[in-house]
């Protein structure tokens, strides 16, 4: 926080109040996921024009992140948490309504703005909250955003198979997200920095720069796993094409289980001995399913990729959340704009490579990254 952190900031309302911002983040987040068949349906478009017109999405966050940690600053992350959470209630049933490209790509604009407002600001107060409790706490934060993914998507999709309309579906999740915002909201860090909260944009530099630039390649494997896990269980290892996203739903839930457990083991061994492990436990999952020819394998070693990677996120935001090179809530900002460009341009970057050479090259060079990160872990924790 741009505050001086107070025990109140580590009280089990705050905590609690957090953990549920932290859990609407995921699942306004997800709820959009079953929704995007029927817009592509209702707006008759190809698979070019709707991979455009999510870039959106992406642009929305990334206009928002340099913006939102000053904001913070000068508001409280209270204020900003609100705003960014009726943006979300705005902008999902529109995403739900519009019938035309124009519409659509603006709707998806401000739903970017808000997830990034609102991934900013969460995190600002989760650092504020960690540093004050003086104990590991940022995993379970994280823990909370993956299973609001889970939730969100889980709840329009089984609403969507009850027959209810995209538009009623979507009102169902912005009614909880409405009570939930309620609930927590007086309970939110509402503090505002007194003396000058510095510029509207900061570029990353120092130790925030080389954070920056590891959470690029976490991002960039978290996207390498959404994105293309499925085509190489399917084309590389012959699965039925039924069960392609079995890889992505296997990562996922390691990554959640290994969030929830991350800040007991963050606590037990250090951030050194879990910056270094995690990231070679993902680069050894990758291995796993470059170098054996079997699916059940290969599953395997997504699991232990999830598993691996889940903590070192959250690790990196609290590292950098007690650096001193930059004001923590615009070093925030700073590393979740160079990491989430991992996640706009990784994709794209391992198609690339696997077009050049193949997909193993590519899932390789992923490999390599990841132990750019066990390297790197002393340097970054001390």
């Amino acid at each position: 926080m741009t505050t001086v952190d107070t025990p109140q900031h580590a009280a089990l309302p705050v905590r609690i109040a957090t953990r549920i911002v932290f859990f609407i983040a995921g699942f306004g987040m997800s709820a959009w996921a079953p929704l995007v068949p029927f817009a592509k349906l209702r707006l008759d478009i190809g698979d070019a024009s709707l991979g455009l017109l999510l870039l959106c999405l992406g642009i929305g966050s990334l206009m928002a992140m340099p913006l939102a940690a000053p904001l913070a600053a000068r508001l409280g992350c209270k204020r900003l948490i609100i705003g960014a959470g009726v943006l979300l209630c705005l902008a999902l049933p529109a995403l739900a309504l519009t019938h035309t490209l124009v519409s659509l790509g603006l709707s998806l604009l401000l739903f970017g703005i808000g997830l990034g407002a609102m991934d900013i600001s969460m995190n600002i107060q989760a650092v504020a909250v960690e540093k004050a409790s003086g104990r590991a706490m940022m995993s379970g934060f994280h823990g909370f955003f993956s299973i609001g993914g889970i939730a969100g998507a889980g709840l329009v999709s089984i609403l969507l198979w009850l027959g209810c309309t995209p538009f009623w579906s979507i009102a169902v999740a912005d009614l909880l997200i409405v009570a939930l915002m309620l609930y927590a909201g007086r309970d939110l860090l509402s503090q505002r920095q007194e003396n000058d909260p510095g510029p509207l944009f900061a570029r990353p530099r120092g130790k925030v720069m080389f954070i920056g630039l590891l959470c690029f390649i976490l991002f960039l494997t978290e996207g390498a796993m959404l994105d293309w896990s499925a085509l190489f269980l399917t084309v590389e290892r012959g699965l039925d094409s039924a069960k392609g996203g079995l890889g992505y739903a296997l990562f996922s839930i390691a990554m959640t289980i290994g969030r929830l457990n991350g800040d007991r083991l963050i606590n037990a061994i250090g951030r050194y001995h879990t910056l270094a492990a995690g990231s070679l436990c993902a680069s050894a999952g990758i291995g796993l399913a470059i170098f054996i020819d079997q699916p059940a394998v290969t599953l395997l070693g997504f699991m232990l990729v999830g598993l691996g990677a889940s903590n070192l996120v959250p690790l990196l935001f609290s590292v950098v959340g007690r650096q001193t090179d930059m004001p923590p809530n615009l070093a925030l900002a700073a590393i979740s704009g160079v990491g989430y460009a991992g996640i706009l341009a990784g994709p794209a970057l391992i198609g690339f490579i696997a077009h050049l050479t193949s997909l193993f090259a590519a899932f390789g060079c992923v490999a390599l990254l990841l132990l750019v990160v066990t390297l790197s872990a002393r340097r970054v924790t001390r």
